[in-house]
């Protein structure tokens, strides 16, 4: 006897259920013609995910009762595994059904809420208990959902339900190296139950989250038989031979894992197409530095979106060095996006003309530096306003968590492509996509860091090293170590003091801080929480 199951890792639209009905029935459709017995999608598919305060919408559960009725008339000849938000007697369910030839044949609902960094499941849901399997050509497959094989219980209950085989539906943000730790508990569980699994993990971009697909199979012994691309749509096959109670899913090559920064690099241009595509914006406009942060920002701009949907600027001003005109230059025309220059010079100069009675007495300080930076943030969102273009900032994780960054100013715009990504992830991100073509000057990546907004100014006046600042960084905001805890790791008591009440007290720019790509398991926003007004200091 055999099985074939179709793994639909697709690429949804939270909150557009009739969208995403019409998607999934074009999907069943090539499952259908692939000879497949099923077809899974993720978690959530009818809403995507995550749909947060759409689901205290009495209208969206009409769309999804509508939807359902379109797949019970439309999906015949193969079992469709759907996910969807379950609303029964009052309560809510983040629910997974088998449609049936017109019904809905069985129904599971998740077990395990979870709520803790992005996710907020218990806000909107409540737990299910009783486990699900259902017959599927014959053989016997439970269903979970998610957190739930994060635990022992669900899966447990499931195989002495009589599961064969499990499936898991998924909507599990991408974080580095994320698949591995997928892969391990995957892994676990089966070696725990003796069930070969199925991982179908959702895909696409989702304002700062970005979900990488990469769905799997492993065997009961836990070994991975079947590993699916990474931050792509597809559909794709999976066969299994079943031998009375034994179901064994056929091997496949599995492809060679590409170096981090290729991961890191694919997450930031999917989360930075989605942004855009999803949200019917025209294309971009960058401000172009000639430094790193820019230079990495536009290469990921043209990846993701095609030369001729980006507009770069170079606004530069007396302090401008003459290598980020020609760089700046250089790298706009090796990439083919339209480029333009606005000196900066006489607006600054009207500028100061009309605070001079304001300013008299005063010295010259970093006002007058986050006036050049407020002139350009003012230029690009005006080109934005009359084209429609959607600003893409270009601030990193680095300047993010010290304040290192200009409000309203360099901080303008809509979505921040590396937002999350620490300022030595930059470099290592520029020399891959090098490697790719080269895209940057080797001086942008050569040349100490600037934000050239005074003579001679470099970003080590007013930040330690960026190879001593980013381990501090990783430590105090993405592993909560105490400042003693870092100083124990080999840090300077007083840089390591330095820095983190840089962090503690520029709350209130992350606050305002324009959305972007998540890639580390503690990005700023759904991730980190803290009070802009607060007495706690680290002793």
């Amino acid at each position: 006897m055999a099985l074939r199951l179709a793994i639909a890792q697709a690429n949804l639209l939270v909150g557009d259920v009739p969208g995403n009905v019409e998607r999934v029935l074009r999907m069943t459709g090539d499952a259908r013609r692939m000879g497949a017995n099923a077809v899974v999608f993720p978690e959530l598919t009818l809403t995507g995910y995550p749909p947060e305060d759409l689901l205290l919408r009495d209208a969206l559960y009409n769309q999804i009762r509508t939807g359902l009725d379109r797949l019970c008339r439309e999906a015949r000849g193969i079992d469709l595994i759907v996910g969807y938000p379950r609303r029964l007697d009052g309560r809510v369910f983040n629910a997974v059904s088998v449609v049936r030839d017109g019904v809905l044949a069985a129904t599971y609902h998740k077990h395990l809420l979870p709520n803790y960094g992005v996710f907020d499941e218990k806000r909107y849901f409540e737990a299910g208990t009783a486990p699900c399997v259902v017959e599927i050509a014959g053989v016997p497959v439970g269903l979970t959902i998610c957190e739930d094989v994060w635990q022992p219980q669900p899966v447990r209950l499931t195989a002495q339900a009589g599961a064969r085989l499990m499936v898991t539906i998924n909507a599990s943000p991408y974080h580095m190296e994320k698949g591995r730790e997928r892969e391990q508990i995957m892994a676990i569980r089966a070696r725990e139950n003796r069930l070969p699994s199925v991982y179908v993990n959702l895909v696409g971009g989702q304002d700062e989250l970005v979900f990488d697909g990469d769905s799997f199979v492993v065997d009961a012994a836990g070994e991975v038989v079947q590993r699916f691309p990474a931050f792509e749509q597809g559909l794709y096959a999976v066969d299994f031979s079943v031998h009375g109670d034994t179901v064994v899913p056929a091997a496949a090559e599995l492809p060679t894992p590409g170096p981090l920064e290729e991961e890191v690099y694919r997450a930031l241009v999917l989360g930075v197409r989605d942004y855009v595509e999803k949200n019917r914006f025209p294309g971009v406009a960058i401000g172009l530095s000639g430094g790193i942060d820019s230079a990495l920002t536009l290469c990921i701009a043209v990846d993701a979106l095609g030369a001729e949907r980006v507009e770069t600027l170079m606004m530069p001003s007396r302090f401008t060095a003459s290598m980020s005109l020609e760089d700046a230059r250089a790298m706009a025309r090796t990439l083919g996006v339209r480029y333009s220059v606005i000196p900066i010079e006489p607006m600054v100069e009207a500028f100061n003309a009309a605070l001079r009675k304001e300013f008299q007495g005063r010295k010259p300080d970093v006002t007058e530096e986050n006036i050049q930076a407020r002139i350009r943030g003012s230029l690009l969102m005006a080109v934005s306003n009359k084209t429609g273009r959607l600003v893409l900032t270009t601030g990193n994780k680095s300047e993010m968590a010290v304040g290192y960054a200009t409000l309203y100013g360099d901080m303008a715009g809509g979505y921040a492509a590396v937002k999350d990504v620490f300022k030595t992830l930059v470099y290592r991100l520029a020399a891959y996509r090098n490697r790719i073509s080269a895209a940057i000057p080797l001086r942008v990546i050569d040349r100490p860091p600037s934000a050239e907004l005074a003579d001679g100014q470099l970003d080590s006046d007013s930040l330690p090293p960026y190879d001593v600042l980013d381990p501090i960084l990783g430590l105090y905001i993405e592993h909560d170590r105490s400042p003693q805890e870092i100083t124990a790791a080999g840090f300077d008591a007083a840089t390591v003091a330095r820095v983190v009440a840089m962090v503690d007290r520029n709350e209130y720019k992350r606050r305002q801080a324009a959305p972007g790509v998540r890639i580390t398991r503690r990005a700023f926003g759904r991730d980190r929480r803290y009070p802009i007004t607060s007495g706690y200091r680290e002793l």
